[in-house]
Order: C-alpha cells, then sequence, then structure tokens
C-alpha cells in the first residue's frame, strides 16, 4: 500500500475516534497528542488484515485523562468499581495504571496477545463504534478496532524502548505522518524476527508464537538473546513476573498470579518453585 494511502486511512481512523469522544477537553489534547505504531502499520505495508490500532500518547496527562474518560464509560457498562492510580517507579516516570477487582480484567474475553482483537468478533455482537469491550491494567481495548496502551507514554523514541520487535517501530504522528526506519522495513521485507531487546523478554518470548502462526521466521540466536535478559530476572518475585506479562493480558496469566499470591499468603516461608507453577499451569490451561 502507498505511504500517501495509509496516512489517509490512519488519519481518518484517528479522526473518527477522536469525533466519537463528548470531553471537548479531551478532543483537543487527543488531536496532538496521539501516536500509532506497532502491528497495524506493519499489516499496512504487507498488504494484510489491520487487526487493531495501538494507540499510544505523547505524555501524562493525556493517558491519564483517557483513562479516566473511559473508566468512567467502563463503570456505567460493566458495574465494577474500576478505579485508576498513578505511581512513581524508581527511575520510571509517573505511570498509569487501571486497578480492576477480581481476575484483573473486564469485558470480553481477549486472545493470549492483547493486540488481536477481530472487528468480526465486534460487529457480530453489534457494540456501539469506540465504546469499551475490554479493560486491564495496561490497555484499553474499544470496538472498531481501537486500542489505548496506557502502560507507557512518550514520544515514538521513548515507547520503542520498550518494543521487542524491529518490525515494529514504524509510527505515525499526525504532524510527521507515517515515518519507517530501514530495519524494520528489512525485518518486514524478509518476515523475519529481529529482536532489539527489551525489558519484558518474557512478554516477547511468548508473542513468538503469533507471528511464526503468520509466516513469520526467527533464528535460534534470537531467542537466546531474549534468554539471557529473561535471566536477569527473578521470575519467583510475583510482581516482576506480573509485570513480564505486560502485553499477554490473558485471563489465564491473571489466574496464574492470583494463585500464586494465595500461595504465598498462606505459605509466605516457602519459595515458589519451577514444580508447583508447571503444576498450576497445567491446570489452568488445560
Amino acid at each position: 500500500m502507498k505511504i500517501k494511502t495509509i496516512n489517509k486511512i490512519i488519519e481518518k481512523k484517528v479522526d473518527d475516534w477522536i469525533a466519537s469522544i463528548d470531553n471537548p477537553n479531551l478532543r483537543a489534547l487527543l488531536k496532538k497528542n496521539v501516536i500509532i505504531t506497532g502491528g497495524c502499520i506493519t499489516s499496512f505495508l504487507t498488504g494484510e488484515k489491520v487487526n487493531d490500532y495501538d494507540i499510544y500518547f505523547i505524555d501524562f496527562e493525556t493517558t491519564k485523562k483517557v483513562a479516566e474518560y473511559y473508566i468512567v464509560k467502563a463503570r456505567e457498562k460493566y458495574h465494577k468499581a474500576v478505579e485508576l492510580d498513578w505511581t512513581d517507579q524508581g527511575l520510571e516516570s509517573k505511570r498509569v495504571r487501571i486497578r480492576i477487582p477480581s481476575a484483573g480484567v473486564i469485558g470480553d474475553e481477549q486472545p493470549d496477545e492483547q493486540h488481536d482483537v477481530e472487528e468480526s468478533e465486534v460487529e457480530k455482537e453489534e457494540i456501539p463504534a469506540y465504546s469499551v469491550i475490554h479493560m486491564s491494567e495496561n490497555a484499553i481495548t474499544l470496538s472498531s478496532m481501537i486500542q489505548l496502551v496506557i502502560r507507557f507514554y512518550g514520544d515514538p523514541e521513548e515507547i520503542h524502548k520498550n518494543y521487542d520487535f524491529i518490525h515494529c517501530t514504524n509510527y505515525w504522528t499526525r504532524s510527521t505522518k507515517l515515518v519507517t526506519n530501514t530495519a524494520a522495513l528489512e525485518s518486514i521485507l524478509t518476515k523475519e524476527l529481529r529482536y532489539s531487546g527489551s525489558l519484558y523478554p518474557l512478554c516477547s518470548i511468548i508473542r513468538t508464537r503469533k507471528f511464526i502462526g503468520r509466516g513469520w521466521r526467527i533464528h535460534a540466536g534470537q531467542y537466546l538473546k531474549m534468554c539471557f535478559q529473561l535471566n536477569e530476572l527473578d521470575l519467583k518475585d510475583i510482581d516482576v513476573l506480573r509485570d513480564q506479562l505486560t502485553g499477554v493480558d490473558s485471563a489465564y496469566f491473571h489466574m496464574l498470579i492470583e494463585a500464586l499470591e494465595s500461595r504465598k499468603e498462606n505459605h509466605p516461608e516457602e519459595d515458589i518453585s519451577a514444580e508447583y507453577v508447571c503444576e498450576i499451569v497445567d491446570r489452568i490451561f488445560g
């Protein structure tokens, strides 16, 4: 698809979504603070179906106000006590996090990768355009193929520090239009996954399943890079494990975290063993 066409499609989609928001102050913020990046641009460039548009925000204020707006919508629709908080985390800037009771999500069950929302499912249920269909602490999924990522914010370069595979690093903003880079384009043309390093290697390893199912290739060296980064983490620390599952917001993983937290509470003197995790995984996913 031509770059000019991609720009038109993305801009129209963003404008349609912003027009659906009934808060004029928020609309004004969004018109200048939205970034589109990730898989949808790859799909446009390869002529494949776009599953959804991953939307990020340039600053904390916009991220927070978007989360606040859709939390109100989610409360009205699902009647759950959804809350919002933001915290300073060491060297990180303030983080926006949605607090949800029970399984940690609301709305419809999502696939293993939160980036795989199918429009056909939305249309089948005749859900109003741009209404909340799923919410986790990291992202808000709307009907009409929109996903609002609140886990990260910043300019494209800052956001891409949290990305794992180089082919996802092309991006669009209203001021720059579509911006591509050579490494990403080479990866897309060859359909070869190239791991660029990530804060979330566990999530990256799990995500490779999706790409392999779509015909992408990955050599053993890329897995080795992910494993070396993963080896630096203590997955027996439940907070670390929860954070590492960012981007794979399956309800199954929330069930796993809850089971581990329950065991830790009831047996604080015992470490979480690999055997116990395997047992819980088999029980949940089986």
